[in-house]
């Protein structure tokens, strides 16, 4: 956190230094667009094949073949989601969180892809509709579907309030990827990773601007939809949070389903995800 009274007095040519001009980090005008009619147009003759629904403060993972429409739905109360995605033939490949905010921003909406760790940076899958989309940034700079928060955890619970909470979302999706995979809490915990928050509204507060959360707008019937690039293993928790108004790893707030929902397209999308054509050479 910055000193909000610096301990240096500013140099002579500060307003200078400050005036500097932003320059976007990773232009993104060479990458490939998705082609959003063409998903949009598999997706209206789709055929549901597989529902879910992911109870308050656990987590489910599913099998989504690339390919295929999943859906993530509100139901019954305002919730917001911790998302994780693994290549289902390699689970060491998974959402990168960070590079998809370095290309996109800090939220994400139709259009936007999720990118996958290196080396492979690819996507995994593309958001295809998003009934939020209305949103966009509010007075606070909030806004939802965040790739900058890392998921509520228990050992961040321990460091600042002292207790053990076994319902938050690296847990629950620890337990749910363990369950889906058969294989020991400790192995799957070191899979879990940072997440894209589904529904959750979030930004940076000034002046200190630290990491902030505020009542979801999500409601009842609201949804977010991807397209599965790869073959995918997709977690979600339903966070303990509830609509994240007021605070998470606990009991206290009201919370409710999440849904999720695949669909296969009658006659099959063309894929074009491939790894990183870099050649790992790094130089040597």
């Amino acid at each position: 956190m910055k000193l909000t009274r610096p301990e240096n007095a500013a140099p002579d040519d500060a307003d200078e230094r400050q005036a500097k001009p932003a320059v976007i980090c990773y232009p993104v005008d060479t990458l490939p667009k998705p082609d959003l009619e063409g998903y949009r147009t598999a997706r209206s003759g789709a055929k549901q094949v597989k529902s879910i629904s992911v109870p308050p403060r656990d987590a489910r993972c599913l099998a989504v073949p690339a390919g295929s429409f999943f859906r993530i739905t509100s139901v019954d109360g305002p919730q917001v989601g911790d998302l994780n995605l693994w290549n289902a033939q390699n689970i060491n490949e998974r959402f990168y969180s960070g590079k998809t905010r370095a290309l996109h921003g800090t939220h994400v909406s139709t259009g936007d892809r999720l990118w996958s760790s290196l080396p492979h940076m690819r996507p995994m899958a593309t958001i295809t509709q998003d009934t939020l989309d209305w949103y966009g940034f509010d007075m606070d700079g909030g806004s939802v579907h965040d790739v900058i928060g890392t998921r509520c955890d228990p050992y961040t619970g321990k460091l600042l309030q002292g207790d053990d909470y076994h319902y938050c979302c690296h847990s629950n999706l620890t337990r749910a990827l363990a369950d889906f995979l058969d294989v020991p809490l400790p192995l799957a915990e070191l899979h879990v990773h940072d997440v894209m928050n589904v529904f959750m509204c979030t930004g940076f507060l000034a002046p200190t601007y630290q990491y902030f959360m505020k009542a979801s707008p999500v409601r009842p019937g609201d949804y977010i939809e991807f397209f599965a690039e790869i073959d995918l293993i997709v977690g979600l928790s339903a966070c303990p949070g509830g609509d994240c108004s007021a605070e998470h790893s606990s009991d206290a707030a009201a919370c409710y389903p999440l849904q999720v929902d695949v669909f296969t397209p009658e006659h099959p999308v063309t894929l074009t995800s491939q790894p990183s054509a870099y050649s790992q050479s790094h130089g040597r």
